[in-house]
């Protein structure tokens, strides 16, 4: 089966900013491959001007809530670094089971990579004192400074969301048979763990279609 993979433009956002970029982003990928009846549901973005649609489904909701919750939390150990998310549809298919094999596989059809680089709020040392000094900023020049960046991340969010929907109209070969009954198809969201290492490896397996189920993996 062909595995097509689509690279999001980098986003730079500030630690407040993440849940609401991830949940735009990840909920239009799911509602743009729903494959049977849905129930969309219009959202608006608190911080930016932005509307996005959910598929509707509680399930949906709740797994990709708490996939950004774990996320947080890991960027909370792991501040100053660029990360990376991960959101994978997949098939379930079953075969004869052997020494080596599983009796259940999944087929990796379309691989989703969100990169996401978490700022840390600027300081700086206030003039004519020592570098000793507590840390601080400017109330004003924050203001406007943090004003401006939120203008262009809007705007690197919606190029994102376009760039989405221009993948899911020109990719469409690949996507697997509609099946009765289904909503959306089977997906799991993974992001580094405490080992960069094993997160590599994880990403290998699911290029190379492998049966076996990864620590990671929902």
């Amino acid at each position: 089966m062909n595995c097509e993979a689509c690279h999001l433009k980098e986003l730079e956002v500030e630690s407040f900013e993440i849940r609401e970029v991830l949940r735009c982003i990840l909920h239009t990928i799911v509602f743009h491959r729903a494959l049977g009846l849905i129930r969309p549901k219009d959202i608006d973005l608190e911080l930016f001007d932005i509307t996005y649609v959910e598929c509707g489904e509680i399930e949906v909701e709740k797994k990709i809530d708490d996939k950004i919750e774990q996320f947080i939390t890991w960027i909370d150990k792991h501040p100053n670094k660029k990360s990376q998310i991960s959101l994978s549809f997949y098939e379930v298919k079953t075969k004869q089971p052997s020494w080596f094999t599983n009796k259940i596989e999944r087929l990796y059809w379309e691989q989703w990579y969100i990169n996401l680089n978490v700022l840390q709020q600027p300081t700086k040392s206030p003039t004519g004192k020592s570098h000793h000094s507590k840390l601080v900023t400017d109330p004003g020049e924050e203001s406007e400074e943090r004003s401006s960046r939120r203008t262009l991340l809007e705007q690197s969010l919606q190029e994102v969301l376009f760039q989405i929907i221009k993948f899911v109209n020109e990719k469409k070969d690949h996507v697997p048979p509609i099946n009765d009954g289904v909503i959306y198809c089977p997906f799991e969201i993974t992001f580094p763990s405490s080992s960069d290492s094993t997160f590599g490896m994880d990403m290998i397996k699911r290029m190379l279609h492998s049966g076996g189920h990864p620590s990671m993996l929902s």
